[in-house]
């Protein structure tokens, strides 16, 4: 549907120019969504998705594992959209001690991301409220070294800021003005809070849009507005589980996301819009549910090749639980997870590497460091179309 702009314009005057800077209107949209056709077609086929995914979730053999490897691949690709080079790989390598060489400013930030999701999580699960509170909470986290610790970690905008172009003058761009931010994010935090017949998919995408069209911080904006979503879906019990990341799909079609944002400025297609980012959440909850019941077969297969090796079954199928805890390992991490000494974990390790099962990274005699190989191919495949 096309509404014309879903905003005004107030002209703001930074450095000597003077530009215009959009002020959107409060959710909800007007005139109302019409939900209907297309868009509730997908809406229904990604509540279905979701649905399996959660259901997926509850039989995996330890969620909080599979948890572990998917907020970091999620961390990733949301923070490659920001121009992070790092691999799952190097996020894993970095955050143990003895994994030198790893590009460590990227690593950092990503590490940071993961740092603030969990936090995130952790304060809802104890009762806190969705608020803007806890999403400057998690800003100051995700903005705590590197690049962005200059920009006001943890606070909403106190200056100007633009996408696209140089300054604002030739800016794609220009969010609200400073003094106009608290005032639309408290209309924002009032819109996730009240009764409506918005169901919980829906008043997800609508958030995130106007998160990212008020943009109000000056770094981070794209990350705390994808982590909404997933704040959103578990906050209001949709998952069980924050299994649901939707930063590869917006990867993967980054300018036709970026042009459907600003449509929604532009013409209200508010509809267009949800019709894309459903599709998304479709496809990404399939793409979560086929990992997890992938993973869940390569573990049994793999136990099932450990169990009939007699002595040496206890020792090892010991070790494999330690590795599908953590895919990239250390002997020393190995023997504080199992409760071996060294000579049987790192025996056990051995037969492993021989069996296919893990590979040795470092080609040291010491400090050596182990992949589970298959297990973290699955973790990185992207999967999406």
């Amino acid at each position: 549907m096309i509404r014309g702009e879903t905003g005004k314009y107030a002209q703001t005057t930074v450095g000597n120019e003077v530009v215009n800077a959009f002020l959107p209107a409060p959710l909800p949209p007007n005139p109302d969504l019409e939900l209907s056709g297309a868009v509730l077609q997908i809406l229904e086929a990604a509540n279905l998705a979701l649905g399996r995914l959660d259901g997926v979730s509850t039989l995996l053999p330890d969620t909080d594992l599979f948890l572990y490897s998917y907020i970091r691949k999620e961390a990733i690709y949301s923070s490659q959209i920001e121009g992070t080079q790092s691999s799952l790989s190097d996020l894993l390598l970095f955050e143990m001690d003895e994994a030198p060489g790893v590009p460590i400013s990227d690593a950092q930030e990503v590490s940071q991301y993961v740092s603030a999701m969990i936090h995130g999580l952790a304060r809802m699960e104890e009762g806190f409220p969705l608020s803007n509170r806890l999403l400057r909470e998690i800003h100051k986290i995700l903005l705590s070294h590197g690049r962005g610790s200059s920009k006001e970690p943890g606070n909403f905008r106190r200056s100007q800021n633009w996408i696209g172009g140089t300054r604002p003058g030739n800016a794609k761009f220009v969010p609200p003005p400073p003094m106009e931010v608290q005032r639309l994010m408290s209309e924002l935090e009032s819109f996730i809070h009240e009764e409506n017949e918005f169901p919980v998919l829906i008043k997800a995408g609508l958030a995130h849009v106007q998160l990212e069209t008020i943009h109000p911080f000056l770094d981070g904006n794209g990350r705390v507005g994808r982590l909404l979503i997933t704040f959103l879906l578990c906050h209001a019990g949709v998952l069980k589980k924050p299994l649901l990341y939707l930063s590869l799909y917006l990867k993967k079609h980054r300018e036709e996301y970026y042009d459907h944002l600003d449509r929604v400025r532009r013409t209200g297609d508010w509809e267009g819009w949800l019709a894309f980012y459903l599709e998304g959440v479709q496809v990404t909850a399939d793409n979560a549910a086929s990992t997890a019941q992938r993973i869940t077969e390569l573990f049994q297969l793999d136990q099932e090749r450990l169990q009939p090796l007699g002595r040496k079954a206890g020792s090892l199928l010991r070790v494999h639980d330690a590795l599908t805890k953590r895919p990239v390992v250390s002997i020393k991490e190995v023997t504080e997870q199992t409760g071996l000494t060294f000579p049987p974990a790192s025996s056990a390790m051995q037969l492993l590497s021989e069996m296919g099962i893990v590979r040795e990274l470092t080609g040291k005699g010491r400090n050596r460091l182990f992949v589970y190989d298959k297990y973290l191919e699955l973790l990185s495949e992207e999967g999406l179309h």
